[in-house]
């Protein structure tokens, strides 16, 4: 495969079969599973995964053969870069998240294109609720008798990270986990529930943010909940509240994740992002407006212009919406204030 591309964030290897128009996304996490054996063995099984997919590449060309192939996934905002390729379908899930679709196959995960709808013809709403009507919405079994904390594990035919689109389904575990659920998913594979008010919950939002910023497969470190009509949202803490600086925290750390990847597609005139301040004095996102020259600034609590701290809201007057941007930004061509 001449155009074969390995993502390392994503842990993915991308390319385009031959006589398709779409591109394939192989997703390698299925070969750190099924790594055991001697070293022969394990080369044997890296040949059999790959030829396996070889032999039966490409998506399938009629809407009734894929719909039951059908699975909804949530990723960051920011696609890979696939300047050659169609755009993957995508829509706004939760903040700096998206909900993809993808062809799910026996040993490969196909991002559905924006363009394939034409080919099935079918519309985007289609597609996305077949995808979901083909997740298991699987229940815990039992009620428990005190908060606990519930990790459920892909084997990556689960798709749990993806059940958070389910309208209802998170609050369905109330029982299980001894009150109201709080969800955390810091990588694809992983799926955390625990009950409000756990005296747990401090300490599974640390240990949400190293999985996140350790894996090649992060997602979010931040908590979800339903909210009253059973739609995943994230999980509210004012300040006042014990776990507001957990809170806090987790949204600038996912910010920063998703404007590092955007930045890196969009090139040098994306601003960076940083979280700045500390548990005591909260948490803040800095965008760094380095030099006085034309920039994207992301979303943040505040900007440094040269040896400047200003508050976000003391700018935005003089700042230009991008257009069609996911996580937004704004345009400027100079700092504000600074003569021509």
């Amino acid at each position: 495969m001449s155009d074969a591309r390995y993502d390392a964030t994503a842990f993915t290897v991308r390319f385009t079969a031959e006589g398709d128009d779409v591109p394939t996304v192989l997703p390698l996490d299925g070969l750190l599973a099924r790594r055991s054996g001697s070293r022969r063995e394990r080369r044997a099984q890296v040949d059999s995964f790959v030829s396996g997919f070889l032999r039966a590449p490409g998506l399938p060309g009629s809407w009734a053969e894929v719909r039951p192939l059908l699975r909804p996934v949530l990723r960051g905002a920011t696609p890979a870069p696939t300047a050659e390729v169609s755009a993957p379908l995508c829509r706004p899930a939760l903040p700096y998240l998206a909900e993809y679709v993808v062809v799910d196959q026996p040993d490969t995960m196909t991002y559905v294109a924006a363009d394939q709808l034409t080919v099935w013809d079918v519309d985007a709403d289609a597609v996305f609720a077949a995808a979901r009507a083909n997740l298991s919405g699987a229940v815990l079994q039992g009620v428990a008798t005190e908060p606990v904390v519930v990790q459920f594990v892909d084997d990556g035919n689960a798709y749990w990270t993806s059940h958070l689109l389910l309208p209802g389904w998170l609050a369905r575990l109330a029982d299980q986990v001894g009150g109201v659920p709080v969800a955390f998913a810091p990588e694809r594979g992983t799926l955390i529930v625990a009950a409000d008010g756990s005296a747990h919950l401090s300490a599974v939002f640390g240990r949400c943010e190293q999985a996140f910023e350790a894996s090649p497969r992060a997602l979010t470190p931040m908590a979800y909940v339903s909210d009253e009509h059973g739609r995943t949202v994230p999980y509210a803490a004012p300040p006042g509240h014990p776990l507001h600086g957990c809170v806090q925290r987790a949204a600038a750390v996912l910010a920063v994740a998703e404007y590092t990847r955007q930045a890196r597609v969009l090139g040098d005139d994306a601003a960076p992002l940083q979280v700045t301040g500390s548990e005591r004095d909260g948490w803040r996102t800095r965008a760094v407006w380095a030099k006085d020259a034309p920039t994207l600034l992301p979303l943040a609590d505040e900007v440094r212009m040269g040896e400047r701290i200003v508050p976000w809201a003391e700018l935005r007057a003089e700042l230009a919406p991008v257009p069609d941007l996911n996580p937004p930004r704004w345009g400027a061509a100079r700092w504000p204030g600074v003569a021509g």
